[in-house]
This record gives structure tokens, sequence and C-alpha cells, in this order.
């Protein structure tokens, strides 16, 4: 079992971190997006400061901007903010020198030409919004008397002016109420950073104990590198619009209680509705890397490996309010031929798990005999709170075969009655006994009695019973049940 490590608490107001320690802070979702915290060293005069700070990812959210004094001793307010995105690149300067002469390098020679129109995006990349960029054309240039379209070789551009920028930027203007020299807190919305886990779990040649192994894997798309930064997951369906739906107005989303990691390298605590992981070691997050953490080690959890089969359910073309169309003899008689292989376990303490999960790809595996690992089956888990109960859909039986048939129809849609048999037939070609549960579902209406079964039954639900077959090694067992509606 896995140890718990002490739990690193962070509140986004206090933003604690940042009082501590220079390096940057992250906190970051499973939904394409993340809260950075960082210091700025800030030197300011009595009134109004002009005040630039580049070291910023390429997807911030100018709107989620804060600047404060985490010592709350300096009172100053922010009367103008500016995020520039238009960092030098050739078709950025290129735009700024519209109308003007530069010199190319063609070949070994120098020639001067006046670019009549820059082309391209008039304004793209980290500027798009929803992915509408403008375009104005191909490149013009005019040099020797003459009108070339495109670049007559490469360009050479004076040195940069100071309105030219190396990388993303926030420009404030500051007024403060008298001199000071402090480090401010920023803190801001970014997107291009994202995390998702994943599960690698392994069964011994024989039996059903299971091995885990859930890792985390970060990607930084923001455009930015964070040195040495403190690290937080947060796990849950946080509400985050979209850029597209901040036009629109605000609508509800169900939220689902999260999940995800622990191990030696994190630690997980619950956060408002959500789980939130820190990563106990600070972690450099270079601009276009994904790295990879394990967050979980479980060895000898309890398992059942069981087969299921479902032979019908209702095309969702049918549900809803359709009386006439469920007293027709023709629903219900097509039949799934596969019996699934599920895996079930618990994820609780004693039976070696016990924290959250996040949701992820589960891979299942199982050794061979000559120990080596083959792969067996996976699915996406949901994010699962600790004392639940895990059931994942791995694949489809080879050795077990089912086949479901009505064997009887009567209807008298004037008495408002319908009586209905079916058989499912289920043969073992294994060399071992097995136990298949068989979910069938009362569809046609809300009022029904089964009248006459071979085998028990368990109420699932309001339209759903589960029956188990055991079926000896090469044997076959019939389940059949009569069911009568009334409405």
């Amino acid at each position: 079992m896995y140890q718990r490590w002490a739990v690193v608490f962070l509140l986004f107001a206090s933003m604690g971190w940042c009082q501590q320690n220079s390096a940057p802070s992250l906190t970051i979702y499973n939904q394409d997006f993340a809260v950075v915290r960082q210091n700025v060293p800030l030197q300011l005069n009595a009134g109004v400061n002009d005040i630039s700070f580049g070291d910023v990812t390429s997807f911030l959210e100018p709107s989620s901007v804060m600047l404060r004094d985490p010592a709350g001793k300096l009172h100053f307010s922010i009367l103008e903010q500016n995020y520039r995105t238009d960092i030098a690149s050739q078709q950025n300067l290129l735009r700024a020198y519209e109308g003007k002469e530069i010199e190319f390098q063609s070949g070994s020679q120098i020639v001067r030409g006046k670019i009549i129109r820059a082309g391209g995006a008039m304004y793209g990349g980290n500027g798009c919004y929803g992915g509408n960029c403008g375009y104005n054309g191909e490149t013009i240039i005019e040099f020797d008397g003459k009108i070339v379209f495109g670049l007559p070789g490469t360009p050479i551009f004076p040195a940069l002016q100071y309105e030219s920028l190396l990388k993303p930027s926030l420009t404030w203007l500051l007024q403060s109420d008298r001199s000071a020299q402090l480090n401010a807190e920023l803190s801001y919305v970014t997107g291009g950073l994202t995390w998702e886990a994943s599960y690698n779990v392994v069964a011994p040649e024989n039996g059903d104990l299971l091995d885990m192994v859930g890792w985390v894997t970060l990607q930084n798309h923001s455009g930015h590198t964070f040195d040495n930064a403190r690290l937080q997951l947060m796990a849950g369906e946080v509400n985050k619009l979209k850029p597209q739906q901040a036009w629109n107005a605000a609508k509800s989303l169900e939220v689902t209680a999260a999940a995800p990691l622990v191990g030696a390298a994190v630690t997980e605590a619950a956060f408002d509705e959500y789980h939130l992981y820190s990563l106990q070691r600070p972690s450099t997050l270079e601009s276009g890397e994904t790295k990879q953490v394990e967050f979980i080690r479980a060895n000898g959890i309890p398992s059942k490996r069981l087969y299921i089969y479902e032979g019908y359910t209702l095309p969702e073309n049918l549900r809803g309010n359709m009386e006439y169309q469920f007293q027709q003899p023709t629903i219900g008689v097509t039949s799934n031929k596969q019996v699934y292989i599920m895996r079930e376990f618990r994820n609780s303490e004693a039976d070696h798990l016990g924290m959250p999960l996040p949701r992820g790809r589960m891979r299942f595996y199982r050794r061979d005999s000559d120990g080596r690992l083959q792969f067996i089956g996976e699915n996406m888990i949901e994010h699962t709170p600790k004392d639940e109960t895990l059931r994942v859909y791995t694949g489809n039986a080879f050795d077990i075969v089912a086949e479901r048939t009505r064997a009887a129809f009567r209807v008298d849609g004037a008495q408002r009655w319908i009586d209905e048999t079916y058989v499912i037939k289920l043969r073992n070609h294994k060399k071992e006994a097995v136990a298949v549960q068989v979910v069938e579902h009362m569809y046609r209406c809300d009022n029904w009695t089964i009248t006459a079964k071979t085998v028990a039954y368990v109420k699932k639900d309001s339209h759903t019973v589960e029956f188990t077959a055991n079926i000896p090694p090469d044997g076959e067992q019939d389940v059949t049940y009569s069911v009568h509606y009334t409405w």
C-alpha cells in the first residue's frame, strides 16, 4: 500500500508559496489551462509608474491578471494594463516596415526593396480568437523599379526598436501613494498547459491480485518555460468558459467531485469540490515539453474478473414516452452475442488503494507462463472517489458464447397487457466453470412482473434485473424467464 505523505495545502487566494519562494508555482487543470503564480520585482516611485514584465505565457487571459502586494502594506492601483503578443518575427517585422525600404540578402548580394504589402496573416498565431484569423494576401516588394510577389531574399531589418518584443509581455501604468521596492504577487489564468492520468495494471499468470502504477503526464504548450516551478494538479470538472463561450450567457454545469494522485512524489488533498495533487519536488517544465511523474504504486489489490452478458438495450431513438412503439412485437428481437469481460476492484485502503483516482486510461496486462507481460485490454475510468468500486470493461470473451431469442409474445391492447418470454443460451468452451451475469431490461413500461424463471434474479433498478448463470466446463446453461407488463 502506498504511503501518504504530509499534505501541502494551497489556497489560490492566499498564494502562500509566492511569499516564500521567488520560483513560479502552477496549478494545472486537466482541461487545458492553468493558474500561474510568480513574483514581480517592483521599484515604484510616488505617482504614476510605467512597468513592463515579459516573463509570461503566450496564452495568458488578460482579464484574469491579479497583481498585489503580498504584505498588504503598499497601496497601488493599476491605471492601465496591456498584454502584447506581437513578438518579433519575420512576418511582424515585415508588417512594421510596410511602406519603407529595407535590405535583402540575395545570394552573395545585398539588394534594397520597399515593402508594399507584408502579406500573410494580419493577426494570427496567439492573436487568433477562436481560430478566426485575418489574411491580407501575398507579400509585395518593390525593388529595381519592379514589383515582385514574394521576398527577393532574406530580409535584413534595422536593430529592434523599443516597441518590438522578443516575447509576450504585460505592461502596466501603476499609481503608487509612495516610493517603495517590493516583490509583488502576480497570478493569471493561461491556456496551453494540461495534464492527464494513466494507469498500468498487472495481473499474475494465475490469480486476481493486481499491481498498479499510476502516472501523471504534464504537457506545456504555453510558449513559456517555467524554471524550478512548484507544480500542483487539480482534478475535477471545473466550469471554465471556452473563448467562444465568453460571449454567451453562463450556463449551469454539473460538477463531479474529482480525483488524482499520491505516492512518493505526489500528495493529495481535497480542495473545495475538487482534489488537489502536489508534486513534492520543484521541477522545470520546458516549453513544448511532455513530462511524466509517478503518482501511485500499489500491490496486491484484490479484484474479480466478471463476465457480463447484456443481450439487448433499447435504442436511443425509441426511448421516451412511446406507448405505441413499445407494444410492437419487433421491439427487442435483435440480440448482442458478445459476453463482456469486466475487471472489478474497490478503491479502498483495505484493498491497498483508498485515494481519489482521476479520470484516465487504465491498461491491463497479465504475465504469461514465461513471466512476460501481455496486454489484455484497456479503457477510460472516470474520476473515482475513495471507497468506490471500479468496474472496467476490457474486452469480449473468446470462449463464452451467448444467444438471446424471444420464445413467446402476446399483446392485448384493449386490456392493456403484454406477455413475453425470452431464452438466453450460454455456452462455455473453457476448461473451468464460469459465472455469467445476464442483464435484462424491462423496457416496455413501468409496471412489470416476472411470472416464471429458471434462474434466480436480482432486481438492480426499476427496469433492470440480473440473473447469474453458473456454467460448467465445456458446458452450457439456459436462462429462461417470462414477464407480464400492464399499463
